[in-house]
């Protein structure tokens, strides 16, 4: 009966063990790599530095590929013979940027600790550098994500909300990642910096009532019915290049660029934290983190599955 009883505990050790190792952890690089966090703090200081619109682009990229089968860089990898990648999907062609500042970051990595930090974790530790470069929160960026070997356009057409979503639409496709209704205004606070392009929010300045007169009647200078579908406006249009809580201030007033942001203050169940987030900068600094982190910790590849890609265009 000893025998077994010992037998059991080692079974419940061992399986406590695979858990632990199955979860991704801040640590995850701190023998194997640990220049991995100044390489790419340093590399996304000096593209911010160089075009400040880019720490928006490489938070957005972070994004979309934990949108779409995981958090496991899949939206970096190329078109190749046996798939199209998610790069031409409707939510990234002509719109997802960065790629170039991803390359410059992976081979820095790979000349210091070469086949170690895969794609997957330097986009999210890139997000991270991002946000706290332009003035915003930082936190403990989990890692150990390995790389996949595929992509899917079909699902980054389906997966990744589209700027004319309404509100159901947004809740459901944050569920399906396992993300509640707070994780989903939280979020939507990345667009306190960025562009969009005026094919994105067309629609919401020419067709909707929920939007300020005024706001829209700029807008429509530079953003006609037709045409001019690549010409650029800031998510927030007083400080577009600086982290802070002011796009829930514009949901306020009204004034938030995409129907798929101002449908989060139109008077239903997001209200209550769009007003919070608007009144209480510290609370949104507090609670973006905690999204973010479980944002990172969709459906990772972990242990043996996938790869450490060398080149984050294409398998290896």
């Amino acid at each position: 009966m000893a025998c077994y009883h010992s037998l059991f505990l080692i079974l419940i050790a061992a399986a406590a063990s695979f858990q632990t190792n199955g979860q991704l952890s801040p640590d995850y690089y701190s023998s194997t790599c640990p220049q991995a966090f100044p390489i790419v703090k340093a590399a996304v200081a000096a593209a911010i530095k160089n075009e400040t619109r880019i720490g928006a682009s490489l938070l957005r990229l972070h994004f979309h590929d934990c949108f779409v089968n995981g958090c496991d860089g899949s939206v970096l990898l190329d078109d190749n013979a046996t798939f199209i990648g998610e790069k031409t999907a409707v939510p990234n062609n002509n719109s997802a940027r960065g790629f170039n500042v991803v390359d410059n970051i992976k081979a820095q990595l790979e000349k210091a600790c070469p086949g170690v930090v895969s794609c997957a974790d330097l986009l999210a530790i890139a997000a991270r550098d991002s946000v706290v470069q332009l003035g915003g929160p930082s936190w403990k960026v989990r890692l150990g994500r390995r790389d996949s070997t595929t992509a899917s356009r079909s699902v980054a057409n389906t997966s990744i909300p589209p700027p004319t979503s309404n509100l159901s639409a947004l809740i459901s496709s944050f569920s399906a990642q396992g993300l509640s209704i707070k994780d989903l205004v939280t979020l939507a606070g990345s667009h306190t910096i960025g562009m969009a392009r005026c094919t994105s929010f067309r629609g919401h300045i020419y067709n909707d009532s929920n939007i300020d007169p005024s706001f829209a009647s700029s807008l429509r200078r530079t953003c006609p019915r037709s045409g001019n579908d690549s010409v650029l406006a800031p998510l927030d249009r007083q400080t577009p290049t600086f982290f802070d809580n002011l796009y829930y201030k514009n949901l306020l007033n009204k004034t938030g660029l995409l129907h798929s942001d101002q449908e989060l203050f139109n008077g239903s169940s997001t209200d209550v934290w769009v007003k919070s987030y608007a009144a209480n900068i510290s609370l949104f600094f507090q609670e973006f983190p905690k999204s973010m982190i479980k944002m990172g910790n969709v459906k990772p590849l972990t242990g043996s599955a996938g790869e450490i890609r060398i080149n984050c265009r294409k398998a290896n």
